[in-house]
């Protein structure tokens, strides 16, 4: 029995970053084997244990071939014979396709540690092409090793290509595609991760809602780099060097979708891109079977983001609507999100990357005004039911045009 660390663990390494998973390779050895060792086993397709000490994986060397469509079609075949570069090959990228005995010994038959210091993304093998769940791994890679100069190789490009066009992208179950973009946006550059799905026709099948913004123009004296899918990218980077999270960054990812529905003859304005935004938001937060605070929050920003930009004129009757749309009075959170997001999408915009963002802190100001509104002397006064509920309303309107003369 030999047992070599693989994969992130060996990458991480040679790249000089900190490792945080560390997977190991067991050759040579069978499940009983390891049973009798103590290990437990939790792998439902394929021999996976834990050390009962550490709590660490074990998987025994396997083989694999494809025996139907999408990322569980796979036979995989674990025994002692199988050897380390057998069960490497099968492995997405050569990064990934590297091993380590107990005494730092490199095993590297895919030519890894090459293309580390190339800074390429590149697959093993052709069978790469059977899964197509590594069109979203390898966009996901780009997106966390983007700062340290990595792109991906043009013929793994190609490969991703012709997985998109294949039609096997459809396979992917909702909640393992909404794993990898999850994680994903909250990589270093999330932009690169859309760019990359993009570049190999994956974006197109996944997200066409979000596809369809290249090329769709916008105002230049507000948009200076004009095209609404490079906009949505810069959003998304803003996101992120800002280190918003998940919420925030899903949001950005979606707040224009209505400007792709603006008739041409109307271009580059969007008159009510807003509201159009909100049935392809539904779309793709359905598709991937999105978590619900970040469905919501996508939703509420794709109405209300223009809002949230010209928050210094609106009325205070439509800065109460917009406070109880968020239902900020018990979920300050979520409005505290919004303008977040409002603020990466003014940030996310050629040259206007630095300027300030007044609006947030007025509609923070606007938010602690209305709350202040005290309930118990007007309970005091006899109110009750739906009159107490108008009276509230009465008071905090009150309290925004108080706010807004002392702010203007």
């Amino acid at each position: 029995m030999q047992i070599y660390k693989v994969g992130g663990a060996v990458r991480d390494r040679l790249l000089g970053i900190p490792v945080t998973d560390v997977d190991r390779v067991v050759v040579g050895a069978t499940a009983e084997e390891m049973l009798a060792k103590g290990f437990r086993p939790v792998g439902a397709d394929f021999p996976v244990f834990l050390d009962p000490r550490t709590g660490e994986e074990y998987a025994l060397a396997r083989t694999e071939r494809k025996s139907g469509r999408g990322y569980g079609g796979f036979v995989f075949h674990a025994s002692p014979e199988v050897t380390l570069e057998e069960d490497l090959i099968r492995r997405d990228l050569t990064i990934n396709a590297m091993a380590e005995d107990d005494h730092g010994n490199l095993t590297d038959p895919y030519h890894g540690q090459r293309d580390l210091e190339a800074r390429l993304l590149r697959h093993v093998s052709p069978a790469f092409a059977e899964d197509p769940l590594r069109v979203l791994r390898v966009a996901r890679f780009a997106a966390r090793y983007a700062p340290l100069g990595f792109k991906v190789a043009d013929e793994t490009l190609e490969l991703m290509r012709q997985l998109s066009d294949s039609g096997e992208l459809e396979a992917l179950t909702p909640e393992r595609s909404w794993k990898e973009i999850s994680r994903a946006l909250m990589e270093n550059q999330p932009q690169v991760f859309i760019q990359v799905l993009r570049d190999c026709d994956a974006l197109k099948v996944l997200m066409p809602e979000v596809d369809a913004l290249f090329g769709v123009p916008q105002p230049e004296a507000h948009h200076p780099e004009i095209d609404t899918g490079v906009h949505t990218l810069s959003v998304l980077e803003q996101a992120a060097l800002h280190q918003q999270p998940l919420t925030v960054r899903w949001a950005c990812l979606l707040h224009d979708l209505g400007k792709a529905l603006t008739p041409e003859q109307d271009w580059p304005r969007h008159i009510a891109h807003e509201h159009k935004g909100l049935k392809p938001i539904k779309a793709v937060n359905e598709r991937f079977k999105v978590p619900r605070d970040c469905q919501e929050l996508a939703l509420l920003v794709g109405q209300y983001h223009t809002h949230g930009h010209r928050a210094l004129e609106l009325k205070a009757s439509t800065l109460l609507e917009l406070l109880q749309s968020f239902d900020v009075f018990r979920r300050p959170q979520r409005f505290e999100e919004f303008i977040a997001a409002c603020e990466m999408d003014a940030r996310g915009r050629k040259g206007l990357e630095n300027r300030n963002y007044p609006q947030a802190d007025y509609l923070r100001g606007a938010a602690a005004a209305a709350r202040g509104v005290a309930v118990q002397p007007l309970l005091e006064k006899g109110f009750k039911g739906p009159e107490l509920g108008e009276a509230i309303k009465r008071e905090r309107l009150r309290a925004l045009k108080a706010y807004k003369e002392g702010t203007h």
